[in-house]
This record gives structure tokens, C-alpha cells and sequence, in this order.
């Protein structure tokens, strides 16, 4: 007892004797000038420190403290012979400060820790700092620039380093791997450039390290494996690429994994089997392919799981053990499979927009309204359907009516405003929970979809996503605005097809135009319209002139499929911690929709629309039935051609003779650019200087008339980016004139097949892109368009290029309406032989298959760059597709590569392209796919049948007997060809202008049809 009692008396006496020294000790008057001068050369106004409590008083640009500020001098007065307290650390965070980085601090030679974080400072770090044996350096979020100054690597002993949110730049110095004690290394938001310097490996003692919104260069390195101490590292948008290193599950330690917008070659997913203790994994638009590891599904600490915008396929398991997961987001992948209950958890936020799954009905589990969770669904299901992607959960998808505009308040109440004469209602949404992941659709044929989670900023609700403020200076449209982490999709449905203007509205409302650390942030993103880039690393402040300013930024576009979608999405780039953790990513004002070129009401008029849009349809079906009697001579004119075509021209833009003569220099051949079936194409130039190509119909082609008559009832319905645009016709006299838009760069088979010394050598990401758009096309046309149509002339002549080399298919003179309701039209056979399909030429069964037969066909002419029908490797081989079906039995894919292209070619997306034109080219139509299945497939966003089912030998005879025949008839005739027009145009229903081709063409119509009737009964007429 007495023992404890004198431990605790030598206890209380020695706390009196130090408590005595503490009030007898005083701060060295030298350390109490040296603090007045750092508030000096911060630029602080006001400064009152007591020396005697070591405690700061007032300081600042005013007398009262700006709200969140922190200000502190610690001192120790335990120093061994020493009298004196010191002091060892400095805070004077969020005062706006507009001076420089004090180099007083060298008087303060027991200083240990600095934080100036959240002011105004400008310049670079003092030099005097590298002589101070600091261990922790804070300067986030001011002002600073130039390069960071090498003389840092000698504080070796520096533990953190903070330089986020600044602008320094250049590279970053050898020496910082000098500072082998370092655990904190935050770099973001700054301007740095080059490769990480190697001298980093040595910095094994890293627990942190951020080098997020820079400019660096290089691939990731692989000495991070070096850095086993590591918890957390960020690199969104560094500038470093891919791949992510093999080694980086060595960091057993990774609690934190962040990595964004990486540019290098594909990979899979990357090895954390061993990084188990994972919270939170970031692995966005990192150019990964192949399966979710099932690993992954089973860290049972994991709380995030961000995939998005990868290339990511497989399904999600039934069964997840991840207990902790609350945040899914695994947008814009290839995901497929049915959407499991496993991922439906109380509280988690689900998205799954932009991937391949099963579309769920409004009876599915992940369609259950007022649950405790978000989910997206938003074009998460590859529906053949446009309105079923963008429209899950919904029972009847069907338009009711088409509209023509869109009035969007975004974040804000439904608002009146005048726009020229007229009134103008904004629709709000700021009733509207935001969620992680939401998914929202209003009753006015319009919605958005919002991905992602505000992180850092320790609210795990994020209940709303939106933004106002109160402000004289803009109007009430701007004074609030709807914002999101990573990705935002406004999307309006039912809207008629055609030319849009869209105008989007801007204000920067989180930062400001003072001289307060809140105008230092920077807000970048990206902007999309209908999936197409149009404003890259876009900067509201840049582009008007500074915060709380109005900005409008005004784009044209067009709708195809009844459907407009305007997205935002954060790449990355840009500061996250001003004013506060968490202020990043897109942020939008209002959005307005409205056609370019006609006047639009979807008030009180919004019925006249839709009638309107029925009128023309209706117009444009019956101008095309009176094509086809006029075809089966029903309505033929019996005296002269002007009858044939009297009052044609008000169905279309009409143009003179003289127009049209004057554009061609009276049809000069220095303007003859090609010659079709039918007559010649030149080139011309309008008093208003648009270009035009003028297709002329020779005047002694009576089987010309029909096509003439049948192409403009076709395509002046028709209007897509991957169609022809015709602007017009003229019938004067015996002259019929089609008038079309100018492709500059003629025709594919031109560019694919002329002598080298006359054309332009496709690169293979051309090749692709082409290909791509000549299949969009045909998707419209069979499944888009209200009027479905079979073009049944698909070939290489037929797909012209414009000047950026985009495909446009052309020449409609054979097309014919598809009925929905019958499996197949039985018609006379027209087309070219090589690209008709084996149902069509025996037997005239014209479904939309055929198109897709001759598109497989020409996917194989675009990656070998030769004619099918001129190509015959040997005398194994009828043609092109012949020799492929024989190398996709070896798996030979590349050797059908153009030799003009190298090495210089995606292998996989070569694969891939053969695939898809073998798998279109199947003899059986069943068995092919769509054409919208075809564009799902080429972009790698469903999985390509793993093997192509072999045809039966006899079908096998058919597809290519034709092709024998008719090389041996040419030989016969010894037929003399161009590479750019050797495919003969077959047409049994109507005279042909060559009786030796006629002829020719039907001995193979008569030698198929043998071999057909003999395999019709093997076949059972499945076709």
C-alpha cells in the first residue's frame, strides 16, 4: 500500500515539476519573429500569436476566422538542456492566403510538420526547406507552379509529402527517390510530364501514393512491386499506359486500388488473387477483356467494385460471398446472362447500363419497384428493339406518338422562359433522387441515367446528385444543374427521325471568381452525343470565361432510330478536393432539343406532328406500291417517257435541266466520275458551291425507267448516316437525273480493287470501321426504318465513301419493300452473281438474309482487298469465299489479310471480321445472323458463334457452282471485264442491254435451278 502511494506522490511531483518548467520556459524570441514573418510572406494581414500558450490568436485576411479554417502552432519544451519550447509544427489551413511558401521556415529549426493547405500561395517551393529535417510537407490545393525542386530528396526525413491540386510541372525530380522514409507521396492534379523516374523503386516504405490528372508517359512500372508496404494507390488518368503490371498482386497490402483511363495494349484482367484485404477496386476504362475472375466475387472486404467501360464478358454468378459489396458499377461492358439475385442486396447501388444482358420484363426481380437498393438497366441488354434497350421493366414499349424537342431544367423545377417569340417550359427533375445508380424515366418520353459514388467525401448515401444556388448574376436556368462521378445520359424517345440542333447550357456553380482557394478547382469532362465525341476534356470555366458565368454550347446531329442520347462522362481529369473531397465530374444547366431545319410544337400541337409523320410515310408507301405496279405493268404509259414519270418530281427536290447542266459543265467527261447499269455519274458543283454527283439514265434503258422510278421511291423515305443521300431528281425530255451528295472518295470496290498506282491504301482500323457502317446500314434498312426494305444489290460498287472514308450504301434501283408478316417474297431473281444468296438465286425466297449474305461477302472483300469473283487462288477454288470457307477449317484467319496492310493489323478484330462474314454467308438463312446481331458482333459486344457450323457438301456445291459456270462462260466468251465492274447484274425479269451476259446468266440460273430441285429434297425446303 505504501509502495503504491509513493508512486503515485513521485507521479503528481513530477508532473508539478514539468508543468513548473513548461510555465517557466518561453518560446526563443527569434522563433516568435520568424512566425510573424511567414504570416507576412503568406500574405496574412492579421497576426497575433501568444508566445506564452503557444497558441495563434488571429490571423488571416480579416479579423474573423473564413468558415472551416484551421490555424495552430504546437510547441515541445521537452528538449533535452534546453530551457526553451520550440516550435514543431505549423497549420494555417483555409485562409485563402495570397502570399508564397514562407522560406522563414528554415529560422524554425525544430520544425517538423507543415500544412498550408487551402489557400491562395503562388510561386515555388523555397530552397531553404531542403536544410529543415521536416517530416511532413502539405501544400495541397493552392496556386503553385514550376518544377518541384530536386533539393526535396535531401529531407530524408520526410515521411509525407503533399503537392496535390496545384501547377507544377515538368518531371518529376530523380531525387524524391531519395526519400526512403517516405510513406505519403500525393501528386495529383498537377501538370507533370515524362516517365516515373526508376529512383521511386527505392521507396519501400510507401503506404500512399497518388499521381491521379497528370501528363506522365510511359507504362506503368513494373518496381511498384517494390512498394510492399502500399495500401493505396490512385492513378486515374495519369497518363501512364497499360498494361497493368502481372506483379501487382505482390502488394498484399492494397486496401485501395484506383486506376482510370489507361491507354496501351488490351489485357486481361489483372492477378489479385493474393490482394485480399481489398476495400474499394477501381479498374475503369482500362482496356481489359475476357471474364470477371471468380476471386474477385469472394473478397469478402471488397465494398467497391468499379469495372466500368472495359471490355468485359461472362456472367455475374448466382452466388456472390462478397458480404461487403455495396457498390457495383460495371457499365459499358459485354456482360451477358440473366441479372442474378445475388447482386439485389439491401443498400447496394447496382449498375449495369451498356452491357448484353437479358433484357428484363417488369416480372424479373431486378424490375421490383420501391426496394432498399438502386439499379441501373439502362441499355443493358443488346434487344434488336431500340426502345427496349434504353426502356427496361417496361411492359408495352411501343410509341404512342413521335415528338420533335426536348426542354430539360436539369436539377431544378419546371421553369417558363421565352426564346425568341415563343414560350418555352423546361421540364425539372430536381424532385428526382440521384442515386449511385439510377435509372429514371418521366411520363414525357424522356430520362437520364446517372453512374458512380462521390468518393472521399464520407456520405454513402448520395441521395441527390444535384446542385443550386442563389444568384443575381445568371438566369434561373443556370442557377442549378444535375452532376454525377463518372457518367451521365440524358436520352429523349419517340422522336421523329431527322436533323437536330442540340443546345446545351452551362454555369460552373462549385468554384468562384475571387482570389479564395474555392477558384482553384477544375472541372473536366467529356461530352457525347449519340455515342459520338464532341467535346474532349471539356472546361466550363475555359469556355466561358470564368464560374457563375452562363454558357451555351450548340451541336448538330441526327436521329435515326426515334432516339437522341446525350452523355457526359469523367475521364479522369481534373481536381477532387476543392472546395471539399468530392467535387469532380460532369455537370449540366439544361439541355434543348429541337429540329434544325422546320418549326416544332409539343404542346398543344403535338398531334399535328405525328399525323404529319404518318402523312409522309404514308406518301412515301404509296409512292413506292406505285413503283411496283408501275413494275409489273399496271400503270405503264404506252406513248412516251414523260408520261411515265409526270409529277414524280413533286415527291422529291426537283432540279432543271439547266441546273444540272450548268453544275456539270454540260455533262464535260472531265466530270464523268463512273459509269453505272444504267448510264453515267458525274460530278458537279451548284450556284450555291455544294457538290453533287448527278447519276444520268441513258435514254435508250426502258429497264432503266424501273429502276430509276424504283430508287427514288425507295430512298427518298430513307435517311441515315449509312445511306446516300439523294437531294433530287429532273425529268425534262428523254433526261432522267438523280441528284445525290458527293462521296469524294467514289466507291469502295475503287479503293479495294484499282491498280495500286491509283488508290489509297485502307489501314485495317478503315477496313473495320466500314465494314461496321456498311452493316448499321443495312440494319436500318431491315429493322429500323419504317419502311423495311431489302436493298438485294449489296456489293462493293454499291458502297460509296465520303471524304472521311464513312460508308454509304447506295444505288436502291433493285430494293423491295419486306413484308413483316411473311416469312419470305417469292420474286423473279435480280442482282450480281458471287453476292446473291443460294435460296434467292434457285428459287426467288427474298428475305432480308440475303442482304446479309452479300454483306458477308463484301466484310470478305474489305479484309482481303480482292474480288470475289475474280479471285481463284487455284483450281481447288471457285472464288474468295470459297478459299475462306477452307482456311476457317485450319483456322488460318490472317492469311486472308490484304498483303498490302503487313503486319500492320489487329489480329483478333481480323478474326473476329472473318467470323462474322462466315457466319453471314451460311447457306442456310436461318442459321445467319441479323444485321443488327452483325453490328453487336463485329464491335465485340456479343460473343461470335465459337464454331461456324459446317454446310452440307450439296449446299456447299450450290454457293459455288454458279461461280465454275459462269468463269468457264467468260472464258467461252472471253468476256473482258474492269476489276471495278466485273460483277454481271442479273435481271430475268426484264430485258438486258447485253444479250452474251443474259445468256450466259441463264445457263447458271438453269444449272442452279438443276442443283436445287436435287437438293430440295435433302433440305426440306428449310429455307
Amino acid at each position: 500500500m505504501l509502495s503504491v502511494n509513493g508512486f503515485v506522490l513521485y507521479i503528481l511531483a513530477m508532473s508539478c515539476f514539468w508543468l513548473l518548467r513548461i510555465t517557466e520556459s518561453k518560446l526563443p524570441q527569434g522563433e516568435v519573429d520568424a512566425l510573424q514573418q511567414i504570416a507576412t510572406s503568406m500574405g496574412a494581414i492579421y497576426w497575433e500569436f501568444n508566445s506564452d500558450s503557444c497558441q495563434v490568436e488571429v490571423v488571416g485576411l480579416t479579423a474573423q476566422a473564413p468558415r472551416g479554417s484551421e490555424s495552430s502552432v504546437e510547441c515541445l519544451c521537452n528538449f533535452v538542456n534546453d530551457t526553451y519550447c520550440h516550435v514543431v509544427k505549423i497549420v494555417l489551413k483555409g485562409y485563402s492566403l495570397p502570399g508564397v511558401l514562407p522560406p522563414e521556415l528554415v529560422e524554425l529549426p525544430y520544425l517538423q510538420d507543415i500544412d498550408l493547405a487551402y489557400n491562395d500561395l503562388s510561386g515555388t517551393i523555397p530552397l531553404e526547406w531542403a536544410s529543415i529535417r521536416l517530416k511532413s510537407i502539405s501544400v495541397l490545393a493552392n496556386r503553385l507552379s514550376g518544377e518541384i525542386p530536386k533539393e526535396l530528396g535531401n529531407i530524408s526525413s520526410l515521411t509525407y509529402l503533399a503537392l496535390e491540386a496545384n501547377r507544377f510541372s515538368g518531371r518529376l525530380p530523380f531525387e524524391i527517390g531519395k526519400l526512403v522514409n517516405l510513406n505519403a507521396l500525393m501528386l495529383s492534379s498537377n501538370q507533370l510530364s515524362g516517365e516515373l523516374p526508376t529512383s521511386l523503386a527505392g521507396l519501400r516504405n510507401l503506404t500512399d501514393f497518388r499521381i491521379n490528372d497528370n501528363n506522365f508517359s510511359g507504362a506503368i512500372p513494373n518496381f511498384i512491386q517494390n512498394w510492399n508496404q502500399l495500401g493505396r494507390l490512385e492513378m486515374y488518368a495519369s497518363g501512364l499506359e497499360g498494361p497493368i503490371p502481372p506483379n501487382i498482386s505482390i502488394l498484399n497490402k492494397l486496401t485501395e486500388l484506383r486506376i482510370s483511363d489507361i491507354n496501351g495494349i488490351a489485357q486481361r484482367f489483372p492477378n489479385f488473387s493474393n490482394t485480399t484485404g481489398l476495400i474499394r477496386l477501381v479498374l475503369r476504362s482500362c482496356n481489359i477483356y475476357g471474364e470477371i475472375p471468380v476471386y474477385v466475387w469472394k473478397m469478402n472486404s471488397l465494398q467497391m467494385l468499379d469495372l466500368s467501360f472495359n471490355s468485359l464478358v461472362g456472367v455475374i454468378p448466382n452466388n456472390i460471398p462478397a458480404k461487403s459489396l455495396k457498390f457495383l458499377f460495371l457499365s459499358g461492358n459485354m456482360l451477358s446472362g440473366n441479372v442474378p439475385d445475388s447482386v439485389l442486396k439491401d443498400g447496394s447501388s447496382i449498375d449495369l447500363s451498356y452491357n448484353n444482358f437479358t433484357w428484363q420484363d417488369p416480372n424479373q426481380p431486378a424490375c421490383r419497384e420501391n426496394m432498399n437498393y438502386y439499379i441501373n438497366l439502362f441499355r443493358s441488354s443488346s434487344m434488336e428493339n431500340p426502345l427496349k434497350r434504353i426502356l427496361p421493366c417496361v411492359k408495352d414499349v411501343t410509341c404512342p406518338r413521335y415528338g420533335c424537342s426536348l426542354h430539360v431544367n436539369c436539377g431544378g423545377n419546371d421553369l417558363s422562359t421565352r426564346e425568341g417569340n415563343e414560350k418555352v417550359v423546361y421540364e425539372g427533375d430536381a424532385s428526382v433522387e440521384g442515386g449511385s445508380s439510377k435509372y429514371f424515366r418521366s411520363n414525357s418520353y424522356w430520362g437520364f441515367s446517372s453512374t458512380g459514388d462521390f468518393m472521399d467525401d464520407n456520405d454513402y448515401q448520395n441521395a441527390r446528385f444535384i446542385k443550386a444556388v442563389s444568384s443575381t448574376n445568371i438566369s434561373g436556368l443556370y442557377t442549378t444543374a444535375r452532376l454525377s462521378p463518372i457518367s451521365l445520359t440524358y436520352f429523349r424517345y419517340c422522336l421523329e427521325n431527322g436533323n437536330y440542333t442540340v443546345s446545351l447550357h452551362f454555369a460552373e456553380i462549385f468554384f468562384t471568381n475571387d482570389n479564395t482557394y474555392n477558384s482553384l478547382g477544375r472541372r473536366i469532362f467529356d461530352i457525347y452525343i449519340q455515342r459520338k465525341l464532341v467535346g474532349k476534356d471539356f472546361n466550363i470555366e475555359d469556355e466561358a470565361g470564368g464560374a457563375l458565368k452562363q454558357l451555351t454550347k450548340t451541336f448538330n446531329t441526327s436521329v435515326t432510330d426515334n432516339i437522341i442520347e446525350i452523355q457526359f462522362y469523367w475521364a479522369g481529369k481534373g481536381t477532387t478536393r476543392i472546395p471539399v473531397r468530392g467535387v469532380y465530374g460532369p455537370l449540366i444547366s439544361a439541355i434543348s432539343v429541337i429540329p434544325s431545319n422546320k418549326s416544332c410544337s409539343d404542346g398543344g400541337k403535338k398531334n399535328i406532328a405525328a399525323y404529319v409523320a404518318v402523312g409522309i410515310v404514308a406518301i412515301c408507301f404509296v409512292f413506292v406500291i406505285a413503283s411496283i405496279l408501275w413494275w409489273k405493268g399496271c400503270l405503264k404509259g404506252r406513248k412516251s417517257r414523260g408520261k411515265d414519270f409526270e409529277g414524280l418530281e413533286l415527291k422529291t427536290g426537283s432540279f432543271s435541266l439547266k441546273q444540272i447542266k450548268a453544275a456539270t459543265n454540260n455533262f464535260d467527261l472531265a466530270n464523268k466520275i463512273g459509269e453505272g447499269g444504267f448510264g453515267s455519274v458525274y460530278k458537279g458543283v451548284l450556284s450555291d458551291g455544294t457538290v453533287i454527283a448527278v447519276k444520268q439514265l441513258s435514254s435508250k434503258s426502258r429497264q432503266g425507267n424501273r429502276e430509276f422510278l424504283n430508287e427514288i421511291g425507295m430512298i427518298s423515305c430513307l435517311q441515315h448516316t449509312n445511306l446516300v443521300k439523294l437531294y433530287g431528281c429532273c425529268i425534262e425530255g428523254d433526261q432522267l437525273l438523280l441528284v445525290y451528295e458527293y462521296m469524294e472518295n467514289n466507291s469502295l470496290a475503287r479503293m479495294l480493287f484499282d491498280p495500286e498506282d491509283n488508290q489509297l491504301i485502307l489501314d485495317w482500323p478503315t477496313r473495320l470501321k466500314i465494314c461496321i457502317g456498311i452493316a448499321r446500314g443495312l440494319a436500318f434498312l431491315h429493322e429500323e426504318s419504317r419502311l423495311k426494305i431489302v436493298h438485294r444489290d449489296i456489293k462493293a460498287t454499291n458502297v460509296l465513301l465520303d471524304g472521311n472514308l464513312n460508308p454509304k450504301i447506295s444505288d436502291f434501283g433493285l430494293a423491295r419493300l419486306n413484308e413483316d408478316d411473311k416469312t419470305h417474297i417469292t420474286t423473279r431473281v435480280a442482282g450480281t452473281i458471287g453476292y446473291m444468296a443460294p435460296e434467292y438465286a434457285l428459287w426467288g425466297h427474298l428475305t432480308y438474309k440475303a442482304d446479309v449474305y452479300s454483306f458477308g461477302v463484301v466484310a470478305l472483300e474489305i479484309i482481303s482487298g480482292k474480288n470475289n469473283n475474280n479471285y481463284m487462288p487455284s483450281n481447288s477454288y471457285t472464288c474468295l469465299l470459297d478459299w475462306a470457307c477452307h482456311l476457317q477449317q485450319g483456322k488460318n484467319f490472317t492469311d486472308l489479310v490484304d498483303p498490302k496492310l503487313g503486319s500492320d493489323f489487329n489480329k483478333e478484330e481480323v478474326e473476329r471480321m472473318v467470323k462474322v462474314a462466315l457466319l453471314c454467308t451460311n447457306a442456310s438463312p436461318s442459321l445467319r445472323p441479323t444485321m443488327s446481331e452483325g453490328v453487336s458482333m463485329l464491335e465485340g459486344r456479343i460473343t461470335i458463334p465459337s464454331v461456324i457450323p459446317e454446310p452440307n457438301s450439296d449446299i456447299e456445291d450450290l454457293r459455288f457452282k454458279a461461280m465454275r459456270d459462269f468463269h468457264e462462260e467468260t472464258q467461252k466468251h472471253n468476256l473482258s471485264l474492269s476489276s471495278t465492274q466485273n460483277s454481271a447484274t442479273l435481271q430475268t425479269d426484264i430485258a438486258s442491254s447485253s444479250t452474251s451476259i443474259d445468256d450466259l446468266q441463264r445457263k447458271n440460273l438453269d444449272s442452279l435451278t438443276e442443283n436445287g430441285q436435287r437438293f430440295a429434297s435433302k433440305a426440306n425446303m428449310a429455307w
